[in-house]
């Protein structure tokens, strides 16, 4: 019934609104600072930064999922989702799972040796349905990230 298909320049628009949405979802609504001109130019540039995927309900994107290579020292290629998001009003209607596919039908395709994303502790609901397809969630590992203030903050004490 719904396909996901490969995200156009033209989708960004709808695209920056989803991760606005899921920003509010997970309780940081002013934690986006991507531009509707930067996902064009990353996405759509000559080096392309990431691949997204968007499905559409009624002439409407309503999800997308938005991945990138990474190297593992371990594993070599890997395929980082970075984002999963499904529009609220359209949750329940398999389109995560038509998402997750095509992502992992990407992956095969690259011939990546893992694929990787995080989700927050509390968000019960998407860890079941990780869960569900198989992942493997893994409550030993913490998150780290130095933000932007934080590199700043690191060079000027080396």
């Amino acid at each position: 019934m719904y396909q996901p298909r490969l995200a156009t320049i033209k989708d960004m628009p709808r695209v920056l609104e989803l991760i606005n949405e899921l920003a509010i979802f997970e309780k940081e609504p002013d934690a986006v600072e991507v531009t509707l001109e930067l996902l064009e130019s990353d996405g759509f540039g000559e080096h392309p930064k990431f691949t997204c995927f968007v499905i559409e309900v009624n002439g409407k994107v309503e999800g997308m999922a938005l991945v990138y290579p990474r190297y593992s020292t371990w594993k070599g290629t890997v395929l980082h989702l970075e984002d999963l998001i499904v529009s609220e009003v359209c949750r329940g209607l398999g389109l995560g799972t038509k998402l997750l596919d095509a992502v992992v039908r990407y992956g095969k395709g690259l011939g990546v040796k893992r694929i990787s994303w995080e989700v927050l502790d509390w968000n019960e609901p998407a860890i079941k349905f990780y869960e569900s397809k198989g992942a493997n969630v893994m409550r030993d590992w913490d998150v780290v990230q130095l933000d932007e203030n934080g590199i700043k903050n690191y060079l000027k004490n080396i």
